[in-house]
């Protein structure tokens, strides 16, 4: 029979004429021939080496999230017990990889994770692979899945599968050019419907991506790959690192018959695919995943004050602590005394421990400060709650509740934030503004650090000439004003609250009115 040999990258097949039985014969010399290389899929143009600068994360998750993210778009750690499992040595926010251009639609590049028997069952909480093109010439659109089962791939059991539908999880574009995407599937923690792969006799999980549809896949892959120039592809680590996990990274390839990749198609690991076929890295995936079991162990931390508490690891770095292992304790830590800049009433400093300092009647002036040269005390720019800056210790300007600017700095380089504080308008208003808002917004300020009140901006008693004919005083405004406070109308006159307190008609009124027209002050 003729059969096509076509290596997994398929970009070129080469024609042997073999008569039936021989398949395993002819495989046996394919291994050992001096064959064309590029016909077997070696070359660079089936394994693309590609260097991206950068590469964006596109977090999904089955509550519909979508959150596109820059280069080194992390994912924040939950806590002690989670674990990342991964045996690629490339960097998913940019550098170099290998684009595996013949991969085919209905194709999955998988990795499996060896776990203690004591961690299961396992939570995931997140799995990522990225996906690249290369030279393409359109923007290519990718239906990706992904999967996770407890074991092998093929052979254990499948947990779930998640496809893209571009609904609740988008589709994968990429390009057009050189590009990649670092696909994030993401499980919120909150989300009832949790990803668990219970314990099982390998003491593994496999998590599985598939391209269910490429771009633009070939009627043939197995005679004619994917073109490079319109479709996307998974990728590699780079050759140079070598492939450090041959038996845990593997391939389900198409059925192209028994020289196929794997040969009769089915699942692969990497370490049984004849040397044409195996990609010389790792897959670029990782599956972040924790132990639902797990009693995180917590230990003493060394805190920046010099004391000491019982805290988990990843709590004690939050505080800037000195973690000091899992189980111990703050009897045996030994935590370091903090020291800081003691100024003494002659004007020399020594850097001290504050109870060293307060023993030689010294100012400790705070742990982490410094003297300054020659043994000076350290001085520098204090801006205070009034806006005004001055030139003191750190402790000076502590104790009068201003923001220490830094050892040596000046009041002309302090940019001190200016004091907000009641800002009076003539409508009565009042907002709390800095005093040059509020000139400027024509406004009457009272004060640093003064609060808008009821009464703070109160509006003044209307002025004497009552009916605005610009005589007064005079009697006629004291008869209009009684018109008015009866009902009658006075077309010029101000209204009847005199006082402005939106109270009226009242008695207080009339009392203010007479007081002013007597030369008092309004109230």
């Amino acid at each position: 029979m003729t059969t096509r040999v076509c290596s997994w990258m398929r970009v070129g097949c080469s024609v042997l004429a073999m008569a039936a039985g021989a398949v395993g014969v002819a495989q046996a010399q394919l291994a050992n021939a001096d064959v064309n290389q590029a016909e077997l899929g070696r070359l660079p143009a089936n394994q693309t080496a590609v260097e991206l600068a950068n590469v964006p994360t596109m977090r999904v998750s089955r509550t519909a999230e979508v959150q596109w993210l820059p280069a080194a778009g992390g994912f924040g750690v939950r806590g002690p017990c989670q674990t990342v499992g991964s045996h690629t040595n490339a960097n998913f926010s940019g550098g170099s990889y290998t684009v595996q251009a013949g991969f085919a639609q209905g194709e999955s590049a998988a990795a499996t994770y060896n776990v203690p028997a004591n961690q299961f069952p396992l939570r995931i909480d997140l799995a990522e692979m990225i996906f690249a093109t290369s030279a393409a010439t359109v923007q290519t659109t990718t239906i990706w899945e992904v999967e996770f089962w407890a074991g092998l791939p093929g052979t254990g059991q499948l947990i779930v599968t998640v496809t893209a539908d571009d609904v609740t999880l988008p589709y994968l574009r990429v390009g057009p050019g050189t590009a990649g995407v670092n696909v994030q599937f993401s499980v919120d923690p909150n989300d009832p419907d949790q990803i668990i792969i219970p314990s099982n006799a390998s003491n593994s999980f496999s998590t599985v991506w598939r391209i269910v549809q490429h771009n633009n896949q070939t009627s043939n892959p197995c005679v004619t790959g994917p073109s490079t120039a319109t479709n996307a592809f998974p990728t590699t680590d780079n050759p140079s690192g070598g492939l450090s996990q041959a038996s845990l990274n593997w391939l389900f390839g198409l059925n192209c018959g028994p020289l196929g990749c794997p040969a009769n198609g089915g699942w692969s690991r990497f370490v049984n695919l004849n040397q044409f076929c195996r990609p010389g890295g790792d897959w670029v995936t990782r599956t972040t995943y924790t132990s639902v079991n797990c009693a995180p162990a917590t230990g003493a931390c060394c805190l920046p004050s010099g004391s000491c508490s019982i805290l988990l690891q990843n709590e004690c770095a939050t505080q800037g602590g000195t973690y000091r292992g899992d189980n111990t304790t703050c009897a045996t830590a030994n935590c370091p005394v903090p020291t800081g800049a003691c100024c003494l009433s002659n004007g020399f400093c020594l850097n001290l421990s504050e109870t060293d300092c307060a023993g030689i009647a010294g100012t400790f002036q705070g742990v982490g400060s410094a003297c300054g040269a020659g043994n000076a005390c350290p001085s520098g720019a204090c801006c205070l709650p009034s806006g005004s800056c001055v030139i003191t210790s750190p402790v000076a300007c502590r104790n009068q509740q201003g923001t220490f600017r830094g050892v040596n700095t000046t009041c002309a380089g302090a940019n001190c934030p200016q004091p907000n504080g009641a800002c009076c308008f003539t409508t009565g208003s009042c907002l709390s503004l800095t005093s040059a808002l509020c000139t400027g917004a024509g406004g009457n300020w009272q004060g640093a650090l003064t609060t808008c009140g009821a009464s703070t901006c109160a509006a003044a008693c209307d002025d004497i000439d009552f009916n605005n004919n610009q005589v007064f005083p005079e009697d006629q405004d004291v008869v209009d004003f009684f018109d008015v406070l009866a009902g009658g109308e006075c077309a010029t006159c101000n209204d009847i609250d005199f006082n402005n307190n939106t109270v009226f008609p009242e008695d207080q009124d009339v009392i203010d009115f007479f007081n002013v027209l007597a030369g008092g002050t309004c109230p």
